[in-house]
């Protein structure tokens, strides 16, 4: 039987401005603030909670290693935590104008993340 997937949720999420922390041996580090957003679907809804942030590493051959937490609340009161990891690439015209904030089709590039939830039961 091959695995199925099924849509629960879309999360839309407001960001701050990126804040560079500059150079390391691992690539370059910036931290993105998450402010606040929607949790919309058939599975749950609710919103995110400001205080999250995206630490991103820009790797030396042009790759983003993504690395975000934050919390979800659901309508009925269940806090979710969410880690996501991920690697996003492309050609670098199109990595410019993400990092600019302009919109780009999601098709001209790469993105990958795998999102990890921990929530703590509700007695």
């Amino acid at each position: 039987m091959e695995p199925s997937l099924e849509f629960a949720f879309e999360i839309q999420a407001d960001l701050a401005p990126a804040v560079t922390l500059g150079a390391t041996p691992d690539g370059l580090r910036r931290v993105i603030p998450i402010t606040r957003g929607t949790v919309k679907g058939p599975q749950i809804a609710g919103e995110v909670l400001p205080g999250g942030a995206d630490w991103q590493r820009v790797r030396a051959d042009g790759v983003t290693v993504p690395e975000a937490q934050y919390l979800l609340r659901t309508d009925d009161g269940v806090t979710i935590q969410v880690y996501n990891i991920g690697l996003r690439h492309g050609p670098e015209d199109v990595m410019r104008r993400l990092a600019a904030g302009e919109p780009v089709d999601s098709a001209e590039y790469y993105f990958r993340a795998t999102p990890r939830f921990s929530v703590v039961a509700v007695t």
